[in-house]
C-alpha cells in the first residue's frame, strides 16, 4: 500500500541569491548561527535550501568565526566557557 503524501513539500531557495544584499561574513554571527545546530554542526545544503557555491562560502565564514570565537565548535566547549566564567 503506497501512502499519498498530504502535502507537497515547500520549496527550498538560497536565501543569498534570493537576496542579493545578504552578505556572508563571519562578523554577521546572527545569520550564521540560523546555519548551525545547537550542538555546534554545520546544516546540510538539502536541509537549509543553500546552493553548493553559497554552501562553501558558507562553510568558510562559520569556520572563520569559529576561529575568532564568535561561534562555539560544540555544545560541550559552551558549557566548559559557562563553567569558567561563573568561577
Amino acid at each position: 500500500m503506497a501512502f499519498k503524501k498530504k502535502f507537497a513539500p515547500r520549496r527550498k531557495f538560497c536565501r543569498f541569491c534570493a537576496d542579493k544584499e545578504l552578505p556572508i561574513d563571519y562578523k554577521r554571527a546572527d545569520i550564521l548561527r540560523d546555519f548551525i545546530t545547537e550542538r555546534g554542526k554545520i546544516i546540510a545544503r538539502r536541509i537549509t535550501g543553500t546552493c553548493a557555491h553559497h554552501q562553501r562560502v558558507l562553510t568558510r565564514e562559520i569556520k572563520r568565526a569559529r576561529q575568532m570565537a564568535l561561534l562555539i565548535y560544540t555544545a560541550t566547549h559552551s558549557s566548559d566557557v559557562k563553567k569558567k566564567s561563573i568561577l
